[in-house]
């Protein structure tokens, strides 16, 4: 197969095709078909498929893959494929599913139809030959599921719904007859290095024209393609019971109209437990006037496609519909979760039904209805689908309560960080920096993952206005409504100015981790012209402004303050760090000298301006709130303006310890960030010394979160309700990224991990052990006892310049480093590529 980092070759002779047609309706299905003759054992097949918007590629009926990326319409990618192992002697088909959203996903944000395709097929004898997409292709358009079809909400555009009878079974294997309704397909015109938005086709919706964007490129995949091959089946049947509709089950799926059903009380079981085929299923009659629901649960909250196999009469309609909580005392029916149902009709006999598009889900519901007589269910359950780490995660903790943390913090990456880095799948499915791109230290220290972070930093800073401020979700669809929006004053959601400066934070990040320059130079200009942005919004006051802004939006958090003003301290103190430990030396490692001298400036500005309007002397805190005291009547702080003071060293006179005193007891008047932001706090902490606070935070406030029990993941808030639209698998995956770098202190500290500090602080945690991937290789970290006689074993890898950090008193056999350690504490070299035993006294 193509390395998912190659340059993408020239794709001629491909040609960007289509179903003939003059406009094409949002959701609309195509089914594309070429048969492939092979006559000799094949060295090769391999080559690239694009789509927009999306497609699922099979080979003599089998499933090979689905795809691509989300991506900006400008820059998408094509997916690498390998089709060697699939195609066999004698006659073959490709059969290529494609759907065009058409309204906006939060995976997809605007473009235009089209699909492309090139195999080059090498025999063993035999010239090499080329099978690319032009109109010796058959395209048909496939009215199982309607063109033009609704959408299901804001952000996501299918709301499946697929007719059996009307689906050409077969159509993917060589023995299919096509008839009359299999039409040449429509070649597009444009170049096939260019995307589907650059042909000559016009998306009538919002009148795009001919042609496309200048600068417009089609890319090769910067990833790996995920794995979707694992089968999660349901762990049990929760609920069964009959359901009689007092408003059409259509009526109540379109508008949601109320009083619109009631449950039926049965004398036993609705559903028979039988054995189909060697696995669980079930059994029961229905009735043409009343519907059946079967409620399933799954072990935990995965990502993948939902699924079932069915007997029942021709005409059974079965809505699908999925949820991430719930309970048994619920509502009967799971439509409490942004309409997330699919609809299915079957035609006679046994039909497969899996979902086109992903879900979000722990639990998975059936309603059965629309005919009468005997059904049959099983093999219910997930296509999952997974990024493919080079490493697989290891935090060991020996307590139960924590490592059911940790395990759920890994299960919650396995859901939100795939392609893109987004919040929760069952919700937006778009990515962010800020609050979400924390990810990115998950990814690179438990996983040892560098391309998934690299394109996250093309992805997100191609969102880039002609303002100079990002679409902070890019790409997809959100922002780009919320600018028409935010015109008209429907909404306080513009985009987010703090995740632009958290973006600065997530480049430099990663050169951090990697030393990787090439994935910094496309965003770098784009960081440049956001700094020059952030120079315009600049008050009387010297600050940045945090409300009036026009189109983009300051957010920081949505818990931790009680007004818009409160913001603009942490907002402030936050760019300034930002520009002098992130931005600065980014312009220093690509050589702008005079550029990182003017961020420095910059940030040093905002600081003093900062301290001048909201350090209170006497406090010896950054009160939020400070010019408006005798107005408000009360004194507010916040974790984040505490936290980013005592990080980054901006307290007068390095007065922190106020600070730190209320980070660890967390008072009324202190503000605390919701759990994806709560990491701040965590990291502080730990500069501080009190990872015994963090250990308690983990034990109290994050191992006994609803979602962690109940989900093996993390949930959205602090408090999470059940049959909501609650996110319960999230993105706050800060219980790993603290575990590895507070609690075993495991932090670089110059580029390309030139430098690597290792400062453990395991608290009252008797046993941890975990491994933390760097570029040269995993250091692993184990800890045993507690304070007063503690062993810890590092493994350093080879070429590493690791240096341990304890307090000073600490007796150990070890080097002193060159580099001096902060106040009360001492600095040692630590061997490369050796194994290290400490017996410890003081950590």
């Amino acid at each position: 197969m193509p390395s998912p980092t190659a340059a993408l070759p020239d794709l001629s002779p491909a040609q960007w095709i289509w179903y003939p047609s003059e406009r094409c309706l949002p959701n609309t299905f195509v089914l594309f078909r070429r048969t492939v003759e092979i006559t000799a054992p094949l060295r090769r097949a391999t080559g690239w498929i694009a789509a927009d918007s999306r497609y699922r590629l099979e080979v003599n009926g089998h499933r090979i893959q689905w795809g691509p990326a989300p991506a900006d319409p400008r820059w998408p990618e094509a997916d690498p494929v390998d089709l060697t192992a699939h195609l066999q002697p004698g006659l073959n088909v490709i059969a290529v599913t494609v759907l065009y959203y058409g309204h906006g996903d939060g995976t997809w944000p605007i473009g235009k139809p089209g699909f492309l395709f090139r195999l080059e097929i090498e025999e063993a004898s035999g010239p090499t030959r080329t099978v690319a997409s032009d109109s010796s292709w058959l395209a048909h358009l496939c009215r199982a599921w309607a063109p033009g079809h609704y959408k299901r909400w804001y952000l996501r555009s299918l709301q499946e719904e697929f007719d059996a009878n009307l689906y050409p079974y077969g159509w993917n294997e060589a023995a299919f007859a096509t008839g009359p309704d299999w039409l040449p397909a429509m070649p597009l015109g444009g170049s096939p290095n260019l995307p589907a938005l650059n042909t000559s086709y016009v998306e009538y919706q919002m009148d795009l024209a001919a042609g496309g964007p200048a600068d417009a490129r089609l890319r090769a995949r910067s990833i790996p393609m995920l794995k979707d091959d694992a089968f999660v089946p349901i762990a049990r049947l929760n609920d069964q019971r009959r359901l009689e509709w007092l408003r059409p089950v259509r009526e109540y799926f379109e508008c949601r109209a109320p009083a619109a059903y009631r449950t039926v009380e049965s004398a036993g079981p609705v559903a028979q437990a039988v054995t189909w085929d060697g696995a669980a299923a079930w059994e029961f009659d229905l009735t043409s006037d009343r519907g059946v629901l079967l409620t399933f649960e799954l072990a935990e909250q995965v990502v993948g496609w939902p699924g079932f196999t069915i007997e029942a009469p021709a005409g059974t309609v079965i809505e699908l519909l999925v949820h991430e909580a719930h309970r048994p005392d619920g509502p009967p029916v799971l439509n409490t979760h942004f309409d997330a149902w699919s609809r299915f009709t079957c035609r006679p006999g046994v039909n497969r039904f899996e979902t086109f598009d992903f879900e979000s889900l722990r639990w998975l519901q059936l309603h059965v209805h629309g005919a009468a007589g005997r059904v049959r269910v099983g093999r219910i359950g997930v296509r999952r689908r997974v990024f493919p780490w080079p490493h697989q995660a290891e935090v060991r903790i020996g307590e139960p309560a924590l490592q059911r943390l940790m395990d759920a913090t890994i299960n919650t990456l396995h859901n939100c960080a795939q392609e893109a880095f987004v919040d929760g799948m069952a919700r937006e499915r778009q990515q962010y920096s800020g609050d979400c791109s924390h990810q990115l230290h998950a990814i690179h220290l438990a996983f040892g993952e560098q391309r998934l972070p690299a394109r996250f930093l093309a992805t997100y800073s191609q969102g880039m206005t002609k303002d100079g401020f990002f679409l902070d979700c890019w790409p997809g669809f959100d922002r780009l409504a919320r600018l028409v929006e935010r015109q008209l004053d429907l909404t306080g959601w513009g985009p987010i100015l703090d995740h632009g400066v958290g973006f600065n934070f997530d480049c430099w990040y990663h050169y951090l981790y990697t030393g990787d320059l090439a994935a910094i130079r496309e965003p770098f200009p784009r960081l440049v012209r956001f700094i020059d942005y952030l120079a315009t919004i600049v008050d009387d006051h010297g600050l940045l402004a945090v409300d009036n802004l026009g189109i983009p939006s300051v957010w920081i958090d949505h818990i931790a303050y009680r007004q818009q003003r409160h913001k603009q301290c942490a907002f402030n103190l936050y760019a300034a760090a930002m520009l002098e430990h992130a931005f600065a030396p980014l312009c220093e490692a690509m050589g702008e000298t005079d550029r990182a001298a003017r961020g420095r400036a910059f940030g040093r500005r905002l600081r003093r301006a900062a301290v001048a309007r909201f350090w209170d002397p006497e406090r010896q805190v950054f009160v939020n709130n400070r010019p408006w005291l005798a107005e408000d009547g009360e004194v507010r702080c916040c974790d984040r303006s505490l936290a980013t003071a005592v990080l980054f060293g901006q307290c007068p006179g390095g007065r922190t310890r106020a600070a730190l005193q209320m980070l660890v007891e967390v008072p009324p008047e202190m503000g605390l960030s919701y759990p994806a932001n709560a990491g701040w706090r965590l990291w502080a902490l730990a500069q501080g010394g009190r990872t015994d606070v963090i250990a308690q935070d983990l034990r109290r406030r994050w191992a006994t979160m609803g979602s962690v029990i109940e989900n093996n993941t993390l949930q959205e808030d602090w408090e999470a309700r059940h049959d909501s639209n609650q996110q319960w698998s999230h993105c706050p995956v800060v219980p790993l990224y603290i575990a590895i770098q507070s609690l075993a202190g495991i932090w670089p500290l110059t580029p390309g991990c030139g430098r690597i500090e290792i400062r453990p602080q395991p608290a009252d945690i008797a046993e941890l052990a975990l491994t933390a991937h760097t570029i040269h290789g995993p250091i692993r970290f184990a800890s045993r006892g507690l304070r007063g006689d503690r062993r810890i074993t590092l493994e350093i890898p080879a070429g590493a310049n690791a240096e341990l950090v304890l307090p000073r008193g600490e007796r150990v056999n070890l080097p002193l480093a060159a580099e001096r350690a902060p106040a009360g504490l001492r600095r040692y070299q630590l061997p490369a590529g050796q194994t290290v035993e400490l017996h410890l006294r003081k950590v």
